[in-house]
Order: structure tokens, then sequence, then C-alpha cells
């Protein structure tokens, strides 16, 4: 009885050790196999267990991550306060403060520049009837005064070799749409064809599924445009802190560089004061009668070049004036008139300009005083209008990704 025990003992010792094993190894097993990812999906779907790609089955292309596309800036997005930091000295009371969340997205480091325009309407000419083209030209006639003699920038300000690399003006927002949607197309086709994706002919779709085409062109929200020309990301230290606000993109009340080689140049391009548009020959300090290069003056903290002055920038939104008493707190926009309507404002009766058809512009010009470089400060102007202070930029979403 007794070697009997002792032998059930053992047997129960070598069964627990044995176990002990079984679940060292289970739980080592469970550490070491990683969850599929948007990058590394596996070989088979953990829903149905079929496999991919085999010649019947469902295809799982190949994927990195969201292609980077010619000249954008990632912006990171986050919490901010969208909302004049300004003294609102003509009592528009339109943009006041409130704290919304933006999502992260790309944003053209520049302004689109003539250089640009003109591939654009190089390619509309050759691929397309002529009246799209014609829709396509800027109106030069904006530079035009009465009672100024600005007439050589009609000619020469678009085509001219040496303002290549100016921000082009004259173009209304639905032009500016128009471009986007054809730059889409342009990037999309070149992507796929390095990627030795077949392109539809005629130019149809490439699909998305394909991961190595990128999302949509397009003009940035009002939300995401204020909120990448804050660039509070300098501001930042420690764990959620910043260290103050700004009135500009840039730190400080003041419009001159404070620091080194630069210090006393101004920080942007605009009207310093009634006639004076660049200060005095022998030291012209901005340097910029009227426009300037689109590399002109230091970028803000996104490394976004321009955000402040140069041109004013089309945005995609409607303009209401309760905006931000109306819109979501996540990825702010208004697209239409929804919960205030234009026939509240009476533009039939000529009491307002507003209605459906106006559009948000932000950021000062070179012939804007320095109230309208505040990321906060905004005007509108009629979708189908355009100006030789208004040019714009293109954004994109970031796929793929939470934050």
């Amino acid at each position: 009885m007794h070697k009997l025990n002792r032998y059930m003992s053992k047997i129960t010792r070598a069964t627990q050790f044995g176990l002990s094993v079984a679940a060292a190894a289970c739980l080592l097993s469970a550490c070491s196999k990683q969850h599929p990812t948007a990058t590394n999906p596996g070989g088979e779907s953990t829903a149905t267990g079929l496999a991919y790609n085999d010649d019947e089955g469902f295809q799982v292309e190949d994927y990195l991550e969201q292609p980077e596309g010619p000249n954008l800036i990632l912006i990171e997005g986050g919490r901010t306060v969208l909302g004049s930091s300004e003294e609102d000295i003509i009592y528009s009371r339109d943009n006041l403060e409130r704290t919304v969340t933006i999502p992260t997205f790309y944003m053209d480091q520049t302004e689109v520049a003539n250089i640009h325009w003109l591939e654009y309407l190089f390619y509309v000419q050759r691929d397309s009837a002529e009246e799209v083209y014609t829709a396509a030209l800027p109106d030069t006639t904006v530079w035009l005064s009465d009672l100024a003699y600005n007439d050589p920038y009609v000619d020469h300000y678009l085509r001219y070799p040496g303002f290549r690399y100016y921000p082009v003006v004259g173009v209304t927002w639905e032009q500016a749409n128009d471009y986007c949607k054809w730059r889409t197309a342009v990037v999309n086709q070149k992507l796929a064809e390095d990627a030795g994706i077949e392109v539809p002919e005629g130019g149809g779709r490439i699909p998305l599924e394909s991961g190595v085409v990128l999302p949509a062109y397009r003009l940035p929200s009002e939300a995401e445009w204020e909120y990448a020309a804050q660039a509070l990301i300098g501001t930042q230290y420690g764990d959620e802190n910043q260290t103050h606000k700004r009135i500009y993109p840039w730190d400080g009340h003041a419009l001159r560089n404070p620091y080194g080689k630069q210090m006393g140049n101004f920080l942007a391009n605009f009207k310093r004061g009634r006639g004076d548009y660049a200060g005095i020959a022998g030291k012209l300090n901005d340097g910029a009668m009227i426009t300037d290069q689109i590399y002109a003056y230091p970028p803000n903290d996104f490394g976004l070049y321009n955000m402040a002055g140069n041109v004013n920038e089309w945005v995609y939104d409607v303009y209401r004036p309760l905006t931000f008493q109306q819109v979501s707190d996540f990825n702010p926009l208004r697209r239409d008139g929804y919960m205030d309507e234009a026939d509240g404002y009476g533009k039939d009766d000529s009491y307002s300009l507003i209605d459906d058809h106006v559009r948000v512009y932000k950021g000062g010009s070179w012939k804007d005083v320095a109230y309208w470089l505040s990321p906060g400060t905004r005007r509108y102007l009629a979708e189908d209008s355009s100006t030789a202070t208004i040019g714009f930029r293109c954004a994109m979403i970031r796929a793929g990704t939470n934050y």
C-alpha cells in the first residue's frame, strides 16, 4: 500500500509538471503570436478561415502605409481652441473661441504657384475640350484698377518666368476645386503606373484597395486651416501642456523676427500701413510690394510657408456668422446652410451677401493690414468670384489611422 501511494504520488507530480510545461508553452505561443494588422493581415481570414490570395479567393494587396503625396506635410491632429484671439475690431463676432479636436491630415507646404497652374492648363488644353480649358483660365484682369497702373501684371504675373513660384491668384473657389480633382487623378495615375498597376482606359477609377493611390486632394476645411496656421505643436511641453497661444502663426505679439541674422525682418508679407507695402528704398523690409515667392518668409512649426500674408486662401466652408455655435466639436465643417438657412439673411432684399454660395477665405494677404494675419479671423466671398489677393493650397485626409 505504501509503495502504491509513492507510485501514485510520482504520477501526480509528473502530470502536474507536464501540465505546467504545456501551460507555459501555450502561454509563450500566445504571447509570440501577433494579431493581424493592416500591413500584416496574415494568410487567411480570422473571420472565416478562408485563405487570402488564392486563385479564386479574396485578394488582399500588400500595403505599407498611405503613400506620400507631392508637396504635402503631415499635420498631427489633436485638441485645440479655435476662434479669434485678436480684438474684434469690426464687431463681427463670427468666430468666438471654442474647443475642438482635429484629426491628423496633410496640407500643402506652400500655396499653389503660377507654375503649377500653368502645368494644369497645359494638360487640360491637351486632354480636354476647349471650353474646359477656357473655364480653367484665371481672371488676370483682377489686377486692373481704374485709379492705378497695375496693367503689366495682367499680362505678366501668371505667365512670365520670373513669377513662376509666386502664388496663383485670380482663381475662384470653383476653379480651385476643379484643380484639386485634376491633381488627384494625375498623382494617382502616376503612383499606380510606378507600382505596375494597369490604369483603367480613359482614366477610370484606380481601386483604393490597391493601397498605392491617395485619397483626394481637396481644399482644407476652415478648422483644418486654422489649426495648421496656429501650429501650437511648437508651444508644447511635457504631457499635454502648452506654454501659450499665438496671435499669429509664430510666437509673440510682434511682426518682426526677434532672433539672429534675420532680426528685425518681417515674418510675413502684408500691408504695413496706409500706402506702405514694402518700406523705403535701400531697406525694403518685407521686399514684396505685391505677392512674394511661395517659399519666402520662415515656415511655421508644422513646416508650412505663408500661413499668414502673401495671399488669402480659399477654404472649403460655406460662410455663416454663427458657424462656431453650430458645427461639430470633432472635425468641424460647414458644407451648406443646414441649421442656418440662407433665407434667414435676406440676400434677396439686399440686406446681406450671405447665401449657400459664399465661401470662407483666411490668412491675410499682401494688401491686408496685420489684423487679418491672425488665424482666427475670417472673411467670405462668392465662390465664383476672384481677386488679386486670394489663392489656395490643398489638403488631404490621412487614411487608415485613428489619430
